[in-house]
């Protein structure tokens, strides 16, 4: 698999007008290059005819320029240039700034990560052939259909016709009636329309309909929604294919159409989720579990299904917050997937520090929302600090506590989390995470709080959040691969800032929800039913094939509650906590008993003293006065079924079943009533 692209054969850096100070020896030191690195003023105007001659041949082109870069690019279309381009951002996010000219290990950290090459995400077609609900009243609907009528076709539905007019030429489908429900996503939706009627072709001065249906369903690829009422879909901004406009708004309705009428054909979609039905935890054997996900996804995106959830990806928006807040990684976030996070976090770090500086720290931002606050933090502020080095994500609602940790482990002093408030229900599952992250680092002894969520739209109050932060000690920088599951890679993170905190704790309290922890079992109540280890999803309780016995792996548990739910003497409690020791990893005897042994054959079977109890219990009850019935229950399964059939109390017996009678049987009685008295059998042959 390949993670890293070639290294530029050619590298430009420009200062842009000499509006940033660079100091070409030293990034080119910090960029482990022997010599100076040439800074050129404006590659854009001036300089065009260097980047000319660099597009002449093939490679690797970089360019520390992106707001040029549709100049570039389009300068090697017109040459019919075989380079790779590749651009990097290092005025808004580091020259241009007030301490700027100590930002050369930052420029060197963001050149170096430009380098890096996730791995591709896999992806869905979703088809549109145009075909448009459009939902709406009166000649406001009406007109917005005939708008859209040449690029889409629209299929209008009036909630009420009102002042609408009909039209002289009837160029689609028109109907009364309301949506009662949609579902579905861009190129597969599906309506619901209540008292559905179509429109009578007489209709002369106003819309007059045929007699409506109670209820009727249409296919379509998207949907208009000018009713404003309420949302048919939650997160209804971010649904693919579905377009709500606020009737009273008629230029904003102008804008929208703009985009919405080029949704005709294939589109390609990231799937942002990759799912692991196997290890998720949501149910078993109809008891629920957990319900992380179901609860965070905003969009409805994630549905109940068996002892697994199910996602549609054709639904999902991409915001993470179900990888975020999975407990195993059932659900994991591909874009990118965890071990690129950790890969690409590692190469901005290593390459900062090489170059010289001191105290990182990091600012996840989502790429549209942080740039834009960042750009004017630059532009009319302070900048960012020359230590703080932003990193683009496409959601940063997908991390979660184990990758902020990850951060602080490969040698970031703190991790902040630039988040947008547009959405504010969303922000609790990235609070909690963080909030979780920051408990365990204090209970480590380490200062912070190292994890901070900054849900601003101010650039003022992010400049000054970022400035006024007080320097931590950074952590000592430790390789980390990001291979295996999500809890073993939590485990590798946990595992190295343990070994380096400053109050190393073998075991600490975590809060109520947390994704770790031990089961308070009452023993002495426990029978050894073992009916919460057939229910365990996640291989944390286990039995013995040998003998009656239960053990528990607290590093495997993922505090889900089935087995709360499932044990019949109600015995268990879950105790939320992380336990740095190597005994979480071993199965720890939480009860072992001998087995009882049958009575007739010898076979272990049940425990000892369950057995014993319950014969105990039973002797002198009306149903087991005899000896013998005790004598079944100290037997085991296929000895009972024997003794069973072979007693005379057996329930299934029908007493002895008569002989069948013959025809000899007739011929020998000597009764009147017998049709063949006085007759022999060959009589009957004559």
């Amino acid at each position: 698999m390949k993670n890293y692209t070639s290294a530029p054969d050619r590298l430009f850096v420009c200062n842009c007008q000499r509006t940033m100070e660079i100091d070409g020896a030293k990034l080119a030191k910090g960029l482990g290059q022997d010599e100076a690195l040439p800074v050129h003023q404006e590659l854009c105007r001036a300089g065009i005819e260097t980047v000319e001659k660099a597009l002449d041949g093939d490679g690797c082109i970089h360019i520390t320029c992106t707001q040029e870069a549709p100049l570039f690019a389009s300068l090697a279309d017109e040459m019919d240039s075989q380079a790779e381009l590749r651009f990097t951002n290092i005025r808004e996010t580091a020259g241009w700034a007030e301490n700027g000219a100590d930002a050369g290990p930052k420029m060197a950290a963001l050149i170096s990560e430009a380098s890096f090459a996730p791995e591709m995400t896999a992806s869905i077609t979703l088809k549109s052939e145009g075909i448009c609900i459009v939902y709406g009243s009166g000649q406001q609907a009406l007109e917005a259909a005939e708008r859209i009528k040449d690029r889409l076709s629209p299929i209008l539905v009036l909630a009420e016709a009102g002042d609408a007019i009909p039209p002289a030429r009837a160029e689609f489908p028109i109907f009364s009636g309301r949506i009662k429900a949609a579902q579905g996503a861009l190129g597969n939706f599906q309506v619901t329309i209540e008292k559905c009627a179509q429109v009578q072709p007489s209709s002369r001065q106003g819309f007059t309909f045929d007699d409506a249906v109670p209820r009727q369903s249409f296919d379509c690829d998207l949907i208009l929604d000018l009713s404003g009422g309420t949302p048919l879909f939650t997160g209804h901004d971010r649904r693919d294919g579905y377009l709500r406009v606020d009737p009273g708004d008629p230029a904003g309705l102008a804008n929208e159409l703009f985009d919405f009428v080029d949704l005709v054909g294939e589109f390609e979609k990231p799937r942002y989720i990759s799912f692991d039905a196997g290890i998720c935890a949501h149910s078993r054997s109809g008891l629920v579990g957990c319900t992380n996900c179901l609860e965070v996804c905003p969009l409805g995106a994630i549905s109940p299904g068996g002892d697994a959830v199910s996602i549609d990806p054709a639904i999902c928006g991409g915001c993470g917050n179900c990888a975020s807040v999975c407990p195993t990684g059932a659900a994991s976030y591909a874009l990118p997937y965890r071990s690129d996070f950790l890969k690409r976090t590692s190469v901005l770090l290593d390459a900062y520090t090489k170059a010289g500086g001191n105290n990182p720290v990091l600012l996840a931002h989502d790429e549209k929302h942080g740039a834009e606050l960042i750009a004017a933090m630059a532009r009319f502020g302070r900048g960012l600090p020359a230590n703080v080095i932003p990193m683009a994500l496409n959601s940063v609602m997908s991390l979660g506590h184990d990758m902020m940790a990850a951060t602080l482990a490969l040698g970031a002093g703190r991790f902040f989390v630039l988040a947008s408030p547009k959405h504010a229900e969303e922000l609790d599952s990235l609070t909690r995470q963080s909030g979780l992250a920051n408990n365990m680092l204090e209970a480590l002894g380490y200062d912070g709080p190292r994890v901070e969520v900054l849900a601003e739209v101010d650039p003022d109050a992010v400049e000054a959040v970022l400035h006024d932060a007080a320097p931590l000690q950074p952590m000592p920088s430790h390789r980390l691969t990001g291979v295996g599951t999500k809890r073993e890679v939590a485990r590798s993170v946990f595992a190295q800032l343990h070994q380096d905190a400053p109050n190393p704790q073998d075991i600490i309290a975590l809060p109520a929800g947390a994704p770790y922890g031990r089961l308070a079992i009452d023993v002495e109540n426990c029978t050894l039913c073992l009916s919460c280890v057939a229910a365990c999803p996640a291989n944390a309780l286990r039995d013995n094939p040998d003998k009656p016995q239960l053990a528990f792996v607290e590093q495997a548990c993922v505090q889900c509650g089935i087995c709360v739910a499932t044990c019949p003497e109600k015995v268990i409690a879950l105790e939320p906590r992380y336990n740095f020791t190597s005994q979480a990893l071993s199965p720890d005897v939480i009860k072992s008993e001998e087995p009882f042994h049958c009575i007739e054959c010898g076979k272990a079977f049940g425990a000892k003293s369950s057995i014993t109890k319950v014969v105990d219990k039973l002797r002198g009850h009306s149903m087991f006065k005899d000896e013998n019935q005790l004598r079944l229950i100290q037997m085991c399964d296929n000895c009972r079924v024997v003794a069973l059939a072979t007693s005379k109390n057996d329930p299934f017996s029908m007493g002895e079943r008569p002989r069948v009678r013959t025809t000899d049987d007739y011929l020998n009685e000597g009764t009147d009533t017998n049709p063949a008295n006085g007759k022999k059998p060959s009589d009957f042959l004559s």
